[in-house]
């Protein structure tokens, strides 16, 4: 039987330049079983993602603060906007800038975190979050201020209920220090070849191959 299926996105089925591998694709789409994409960017590119690749728009967004269910059509705020806000307002006030520009698209649909782009200081930026109760995850694409309750596996355990799945039956793939908690929840986990040293030292299996060709190793090691 095939298993359900909980995937990073960047850095796992993306190349080295974070275009998405085509290859992965028909994969997604011909899984005979669910899958979670799982990102920590806001919820429109997963969901979007899902649309062109022609599978159900099921979804854990900003590093576990959102999460979105094609089957029962729940959409779950997990996380708090208003908390990060008054991080980053307070670090803005300083002299810091969050790096992105007037238009800030990176947060602008946003709903439970605010990143920062990774050029911006993180001592000042870790040292605030603290003083509110939260704290700063470096996905290594940008900081991301967030309740330190929030993560994907804690999304992944509110999606898998929902599906009338034991998170357990999940094979999760990813690269990030913010895949760790998926991978402690999923009952197989696989870090690509390009992961960060906490995802790998979490991860079951390390593969060969990096990016989407480490996704496209996972699922053959899986079937």
């Amino acid at each position: 039987m095939t298993p359900p299926l909980a995937v990073d996105i960047d850095g796992t089925l993306t190349d080295e330049e974070r275009a998405l591998y085509p290859p992965v694709l028909p994969v997604l789409r011909e899984w005979d079983a669910p899958v979670v994409l799982a990102t920590g960017k806001a919820v429109p590119y997963p969901v979007a993602l899902c649309e062109f690749a022609g599978v159900e728009r099921t979804v854990v967004a900003e590093n576990g603060g959102v999460a979105f269910v094609h089957a029962t059509d729940d959409l779950l705020f997990l996380g708090d906007r208003q908390a990060a806000q008054n991080v980053v307002d307070e670090y803005v006030e300083t002299g810091h800038d969050l790096g992105w520009g007037s238009h800030d698209l990176i947060n602008r649909w946003r709903k439970t975190e605010v990143a920062v782009s990774r050029d911006a200081p993180l001592e000042p930026l870790q040292r605030i979050a603290a003083d509110h109760g939260l704290e700063v995850v470096d996905t290594g694409f940008a900081y991301h201020v967030k309740s330190p309750d929030v993560s994907k596996g804690a999304a992944l355990r509110e999606v898998a209920d929902r599906l009338d799945r034991d998170p357990e039956e999940f094979v999760a793939v990813g690269d990030s220090i913010n895949d760790v908690s998926t991978f402690e929840v999923a009952g197989r986990s696989f870090a690509v070849a390009n992961a960060d040293e906490p995802a790998r030292a979490a991860a079951d299996e390390v593969l060969d191959a990096a990016y989407g060709e480490g996704f496209l190793e996972a699922v053959e090691r899986v079937r």
